[in-house]
């Protein structure tokens, strides 16, 4: 069920791709969004995915959680968010976690995790000097 809010940054929601053309994703993800509301952009939103795969090599654009926000998932489950793969989508593609009949569930990651993803962002944007200013 799409959500009817505009959300804030550092929470997290599944996404449906649905749509979108292989080798983008095509299924329903988790993603932590990572914009606050702009002027103008009232049913957009930057999101980052989040996977359960790790990268085959480590770079500064794929950060890993400190924890799987995933609730029907063990918080230990290492997980990454894939930092250049931001994606500005319509807030209706989000919806919260489904934890039982009627009841929804938003995480929101802690505030370490989404700076290292925010971080990640530059870095995935190839813009990583600016970090070291």
């Amino acid at each position: 069920m799409p959500i009817s809010f505009f959300p804030r940054a550092g929470q997290i929601f599944t996404c449906n791709f649905k749509g979108f053309v292989a080798p983008e994703m095509v299924k329903i993800r988790p993603v932590i969004v990572i914009s606050p509301r702009l002027p103008g952009r009232s049913e957009i939103v930057a999101v980052v995915p989040i996977s359960l795969t790790p990268p085959n090599k480590e770079y500064p654009f794929t950060v890993r959680l400190s924890k799987n926000y995933h609730p029907d998932e063990e918080d230990d489950l290492p997980c990454w968010a894939k930092c250049d793969m931001i994606l500005n989508i319509s807030k209706d593609r989000l919806s919260s976690f489904k934890v039982g009949r009627r009841k929804w569930h938003t995480p929101n990651a802690s505030a370490e995790d989404l700076r290292a993803v925010k971080d990640g962002v530059i870095h995935g944007l190839g813009r990583g000097d600016l970090l070291s200013q």
